[in-house]
């Protein structure tokens, strides 16, 4: 039943709803162009540390000066980056790790002849990773992540579709490329990347087609990671495996307010906008728990560990963005939705 309501109680969110879109549509767009145009200067959309793009990493068991080894060694070493390593207590400082995509042997030797000293497992621990075994590592990423939306897409339409046929349907498209990969290794990691992009694709024509709040739940999680990597790559985050497995965390993180919006919208229990009203409260409580959760851990490991900074910098990223494609692109698309619906 049609929901009735005078001019003089019509709310505000009624007249610009669609207007409010633009907003993060704006986003979308900018972030979309950001990746394009980084992919064209960089060749890759993100920045990749050693662990997916292959070098050598060293951690010195000394207290050293950050600042001095960059400036002496910058023009020697390729890539150089450098982190200081603090005691978790006394936050004093226990040695540094560099990192850099030249040659272990070569790093060694020049570490080595900088320093005055041999490197021994007693002083020092040495890490190599080969470019190759890098962009297969950063593949393997890159498909879970791929898996992590068509998998997410399938539990969402099962619980807002209707149509048991085509549950079947995308089910089945969604197992092949892991049964194919994983069970039977008859396709390589580039042929699972691209059969499971094609598959993510043709089930969002077919969540377009059958059932568009399922559809607005995977958009609203979409722009949440789209976004996210935009501002990593703005900040000048390096991404690495660590930071690629946040990504797949924020995937969940995304769509649990998402689906508790579109369950209560969709029982139609009260007025659309009093359901709206009491998901928004239900979820912002949700949301701004974990926000602040990971705000106080990000303060807290910031000075002494660089990749748990890393994961819960993305965490909070991609959370802000979060509350605002849930609360304004999934409830925009959901009420529009909901509206040409009981108007047809």
């Amino acid at each position: 039943m049609q929901e009735q309501e005078t001019p003089q109680k019509k709310q505000w969110h009624d007249k610009y709803y669609k207007l409010l879109l633009l907003v993060p549509a704006f986003l979308l767009l900018f972030s979309l162009s950001y990746l394009f145009i980084f992919y064209s200067q960089n060749g890759d959309i993100m920045h990749r540390d050693i662990s997916l793009t292959g070098g050598t990493s060293i951690t010195l068991y000394d207290n050293l000066e950050k600042i001095q080894i960059e400036n002496d060694l910058s023009s020697k070493l390729m890539d150089l980056n450098i982190r200081e390593i603090y005691d978790l207590i006394t936050r004093e400082q226990k040695g540094i790790t560099i990192e850099t995509t030249s040659d272990g042997e070569e790093t060694t030797e020049i570490l080595e002849n900088y320093l005055g000293y041999k490197l021994t497992k007693e002083n020092s621990s040495f890490e190599y990773t080969s470019s190759s075994l890098g962009k297969s590592f950063f593949n393997q990423l890159l498909l879970a992540i791929i898996y992590a939306f068509t998998f997410m897409g399938i539990v969402v339409f099962f619980l807002f579709g209707k149509q048991k046929k085509i549950k079947v349907l995308i089910t089945l498209l969604g197992i092949i490329s892991p049964i194919l990969f994983f069970i039977f290794k008859v396709l390589t990691i580039q042929q699972a990347l691209i059969f499971s992009f094609l598959v993510l694709v043709v089930n969002l024509i077919i969540y377009l087609k059958y059932n568009v709040p399922s559809l607005a739940v995977i958009i609203s999680a979409f722009a949440d990671i789209l976004m996210t990597l935009a501002l990593v790559n703005i900040l000048g985050i390096e991404m690495s495996s660590v930071g690629i497995i946040a990504f797949v965390m924020l995937i969940g993180y995304s769509v649990d307010t998402d689906i508790l919006l579109t369950n209560r919208i969709l029982k139609k229990e009260g007025t659309l906008n009093e359901r709206i009203f009491s998901s928004f409260k239900t979820g912002m409580t949700m949301t701004l728990t974990s926000l602040v959760a990971f705000l106080i851990a990000l303060i807290i490991v910031s000075s002494f560990s660089a990749i748990l900074t890393k994961i819960f910098t993305i965490l909070v990223i991609g959370l802000g963005f979060d509350i605002l494609n849930t609360w304004i692109t999934n409830v925009s698309l959901l009420k529009w939705y909901v509206k040409s619906k009981n108007e047809n």
